[in-house]
């Protein structure tokens, strides 16, 4: 059928036959997570640029490999992780970078006040500082979940690890999480 715009299943068939365009709008629907993934474990926005190029031209040479029942997303971004752990270790920073997250709409359409700006700022530093203090495994998973949305099996399916590992994960990422939240406000109120 001429025309009609073809499903993710269908470009992965065409891009392992060595199709680029297939790859190309695989490319262009995957990038933006992609990125955010790459900058949520380096930390350095052109750092994260690099690591998600090199992650797709892994990707589109291991299109052999991947599976034709495997969820495609996951998959990549299992790549993409991988890759920027790789970069983080060979440069062995560590990361405290502000990370910039997209400013949820007011609802309603109307401006926010100056006030509200400013304090949303604050809170989103302090959730990115007190993020930044975990451990890269409590990190990932907190990143992973509420930063990007992924859903617990797709979250497993990026770390390479069971469901059941990212629940109990989570749970203790939490709790570490709400410890250096607390620490935080406790620092900034002195």
């Amino acid at each position: 059928m001429e025309g009609r715009p073809l499903n993710e299943q269908e470009l992965i068939l065409r891009a392992k036959n060595g199709d680029v365009a297939a790859f190309e709008m695989l490319v262009r629907s995957h990038q933006q997570i992609a990125l955010r993934v790459a900058h949520l474990v380096v930390w350095d926005g052109s750092m994260a640029e690099d690591v998600t190029q090199d992650a797709f031209v892994k990707a589109f040479r291991g299109l052999p490999r991947f599976r034709d029942d495997a969820a495609f997303r996951p998959w990549l971004l299992r790549i993409v992780r991988n890759e920027a752990l790789n970069q983080r270790r060979r440069k062995g920073r560590q990361e405290r970078l502000s990370l910039r997250l997209a400013h949820d709409p007011v609802s309603g359409g109307a401006a926010p006040s100056p006030e509200t700006t400013v304090i949303a700022g604050v809170e989103r530093e302090t959730v990115l500082a007190a993020v930044a203090d975990l451990p890269a495994h409590y990190r990932d998973i907190v990143s992973l979940r509420y930063l990007l949305g992924l859903s617990e099996a797709e979250t497993a399916a990026a770390l390479g690890v069971p469901v059941g590992t990212v629940k109990s994960r989570t749970a203790r990422a939490l709790d570490r999480l709400e410890s250096n939240l607390i620490e935080l406000k406790e620092d900034r109120d002195d």
